[in-house]
């Protein structure tokens, strides 16, 4: 056995033994890792062939422009749809100035002391909250509190309690990752320190602040539990003529098919999953070319 250390007796050393026995162990775990893996990606596969066989007959461009109706061979999507592009067009300059300007706040003015270190954990906790918590929360402070009532802008401001701490944990990692160098420099130039934020660390900040936002208003838009909680309408056909209008969006129209005892309701729901990830698909893309984009002309 050329190569191998031996004991006396003709038998390998001990620490042989344990090289051996680590190469092992790493193999089966590299198996058992590869096991996890496939299973997940197995079943979400299995789970996107079966929404795409029921859903496929049913996705036709009507589907787009209809509004609900109690007959699913005329029923649609049009005021959810609608809905949807309302509330992200509310939420997300909200959520995108109170988000930003706090990371920026914490990262480059706050002080580094037992209050700033309790905030942070506190917003890093809460991106981690169950999304029904948010729901319950805007519950009592916009339809109660505030009497805003079941409308599109409760729901709104609800969703952006929901992505601001994500958002502000996404700016300060993309604050955090821009090199000393450059406010050294700015500083060192004359520079005050809101010009060295402005003009040095945020468009180096940018791709991933921006990448950030993308992906917070992405899981906004599949969320159902808040809306639930706060009243969004699960039969809406008409669209909102104002911020305290009634409103759907395209979660609630879909848990509303899939409550129906009707497989024809059923095949809907199955072609406005298809829409709903058509849609997030495509921002986590935008989210990865922007942030590309960025990179470059840096």
């Amino acid at each position: 056995m050329a190569g191998m250390a031996l004991q006396p007796g003709g038998q390998p050393s001990k620490a042989h033994q344990q090289v051996r026995g680590r190469k092992k162990r790493d193999q089966w775990t590299k198996i058992l890792f590869l096991g996890a893996t496939s299973i997940g990606i197995l079943a979400l596969m299995v789970l996107i062939i079966d929404i795409l066989i029921d859903g496929l007959a049913t996705l036709r461009p009507e589907l787009l422009t209809n509004y609900p109706s109690r007959r699913a061979s005329g029923s649609g999507l049009k005021s959810a749809l609608i809905g949807t592009f309302y509330m992200v067009c509310i939420m997300a300059p909200i959520s995108f100035l109170i988000g930003v300007g706090a990371a920026i706040f914490m990262e480059e003015y706050a002080k580094k002391n037992k209050l700033t270190r309790l905030i942070q954990l506190n917003i890093s906790t809460l991106a981690g909250v169950p999304s029904i918590v948010y729901g319950i929360l805007g519950l009592a402070i916009f339809v109660r509190g505030m009497n805003l009532e079941r409308s599109l802008l409760s729901g709104a401001l609800t969703m952006t309690l929901l992505v601001l701490p994500v958002i502000i944990v996404s700016a300060q990692e993309a604050i955090k990752a821009v090199p000393s160098s450059r406010r050294d420099a700015s500083l060192a130039l004359g520079a005050t320190k809101w010009q060295t934020v402005q003009r040095s660390v945020l468009p180096s900040a940018f791709p991933g602040i921006l990448t950030g936002i993308i992906l917070a208003i992405s899981r906004a838009i599949g969320e159902t539990a808040p809306l639930v909680m706060i009243g969004a309408l699960t039969y809406v056909a008409f669209l909102p003529n104002s911020l305290l209008d009634q409103f759907t969006v395209l979660p609630i129209q879909i848990y509303n098919w899939i409550s129906k005892p009707q497989t024809e309701f059923h095949d809907l729901a199955a072609s406005g999953i298809i829409i709903l990830l058509i849609m997030l698909l495509s921002l986590n893309m935008l989210a990865v070319v922007l942030r590309n984009r960025f990179q470059k002309n840096l």
